[in-house]
Formats: structure tokens, sequence, C-alpha cells
């Protein structure tokens, strides 16, 4: 019994030692005892490879791989094509003095001046703005009532000629006292605010709209 137990013993033996040897390439690990355990497929992105056409027949698993699997992006994704691509974007413009300067001679809004975009913006200017800049935006906020932040400039004074660009550079970095809006509101969003906040500017008069509610140009705004 013990002579038979030695045998198979060293014939297993063996038997190993002859399928670790029957390779030369110094870089092979060697014969894999059922690779697929650990070997995954490479599976490319955004393909449904199917279901298994032995049960579903080859034609349905071939239609299967050739429908995209890619799920819709979930509520609030910014989308990088379409109307609103302009707004999935990086900023172009560095965040120094040069970038912003930089940013108020070429920077303007790809947002066209609309009644339900000033509407969008006040909500938001009175959600993320007003504690500081106050309601009309004179920077009489609670903050600013309170002390603990003297000084904030009044959008229809010392902010009044402010171009758009340097408005939108200085919510994407912050400036001064004034942090980063970025992660808080999307780059629609802050277009938006700026469409009010031009309203602002201007003491809060309202532009003239025609009947699809799209400001009209004026003549002065031609000439700027």
């Amino acid at each position: 019994m013990i002579h038979k137990i030695t045998l198979y013993t060293a014939t297993l033996i063996l038997a190993a030692a002859m399928m670790t040897s029957c390779t030369t390439d110094p870089n092979s690990p060697g014969v894999e005892y059922m690779p697929d355990m650990y070997r995954s497929p490479a599976v490319e992105a955004y393909v449904d490879y199917g279901e298994d056409p032995y049960y579903v027949t080859e034609e349905v698993a071939a239609a299967q791989r050739r429908t995209m699997s890619a799920r819709k992006p979930v509520a609030g994704s910014i989308a990088f094509k379409g109307d609103d691509k302009a707004f999935g974007l990086p900023h172009a413009y560095a965040n120094t003095t040069e970038g912003y300067e930089l940013a108020g001679a070429e920077l303007k809004s790809p947002l066209t001046t609309t009644a339900s975009n000033i509407e969008a913006g006040a909500a938001n200017f009175e959600l993320m703005c007003t504690h500081c800049h106050g309601l009309e935006g004179k920077g009489d906020g609670a903050i600013s009532r309170n002390g603990h932040i003297m000084g904030i400039p009044d959008f229809s004074s010392k902010l009044k000629e402010l171009p758009e660009g340097k408005m939108y550079h200085t919510l994407m970095y912050g400036k001064g006292l004034m942090g980063s809006h970025a992660s808080q509101i999307s780059q629609k969003g802050l277009w938006q605010i700026i469409q009010y906040v031009q309203v602002l500017q201007k003491g809060g008069q309202m532009p003239t709209f025609d009947a699809n509610g799209v400001a009209l140009v004026t003549e002065t705004e031609n000439n700027d």
C-alpha cells in the first residue's frame, strides 16, 4: 500500500515538473490552471455583449451586442454637447490678474438675454449672493450690516461698468474676500446670475423684450 502511494506521489511530481518545464520563455508564467478564474475578458466600454447565444440564439445575442449599454446621465449632469455644450467646457482663463483682465476684454456670455434667464439669475442671486451684496446689489447684505465685511461695492455705482467676463472670472475663481461659486452653481447658472447683475447695474431697470421674451438690443448696446 505504501509502495502504491509513493509511486502515485512520484508520478504527480514528475507530471508537474514536465508541465512547468515545457516552455523556454523566461517571461511565461507556465501552465495556468483554469485561467478564466482569474483572467477576466477585456470588456469594451459601452458594449453590451449580450446573453449566451446557446439560450437566446445567435441573432438575439448579436442584436444585443450592437446596442449601446451606457445609461443616461443622472439628473443635473452638465451636457458636453447639444444646446448646452458651451456650459460643459473648462474656463479658459488663468486664475491670475492677467487672466482676470483678459477675461474682461474677451469673454462674452454664451447665453441669450431673456426674461426667463434673468428670472433664474435673480432666484440664484437671492439664494447665494444677497447675504453680502444685498437684495438690490448695493453691498448692504446681512454680513455687511452686522459689521463682518465692510465696503462691499454697489453694482449700480462702483461696479456699474464691470464687464461680464470679469464677473464670470470672479464667480469661477473668487476674488478678494469673495470665494469661488463654481462648485455650488452650474456654468449656465453663473451666467444667469450675471444677466441679473447687469439689471442691477442699471439700477434695476429691466431690458425691453420681444414677444418671445428675448431682450431687444438697443442702439447704445450695438455701438458698444
